[in-house]
């Protein structure tokens, strides 16, 4: 594509989007929004709230208004592993990576090939 083709194929989307923005522009739906949003924004600041608190406000059920369970420090529970020693065919279970016996297979075989044997 020559360069003018391209220029005019530009110049063309943009007085298509232009347009567009003219006809939101004179939207009265969009107009009462912004309004809203304006004279919304204006009561946060003058009563020091932020998006948060009036959500926990309006709508209590809402989780924007509670902690969530990361945030109050309460983790989920480890899943068990189960990693089975295809040499021996002695089986470990863990939630965590600080099992005695992992650790030994670990050094001895190396972390990948352990992992492998996770089933």
């Amino acid at each position: 594509m020559s360069k003018l083709a391209e220029f005019r194929a530009l110049e063309q989307q943009l007085a298509a989007q232009l347009a567009e923005l003219d006809a939101l522009k004179k939207d009265d739906g969009l107009k009462k929004e912004m309004e809203f949003e304006e004279k919304l924004r204006a009561l946060m600041s003058k009563y020091d709230k932020d998006l948060r608190e009036i959500i926990a406000i309006l709508d209590p059920q809402t989780k924007a208004g509670k902690l969530s369970k990361q945030d109050s420090g309460a983790r989920r529970p480890r899943q068990v592993k189960r990693y089975k020693n295809p040499k021996t065919g002695e089986v470990v279970e863990t939630k965590g990576g600080n099992h005695k016996v992992l650790k030994a297979w670990k050094e001895e075989f190396g972390a990948d090939v352990v992992e492998s044997w996770l089933q």
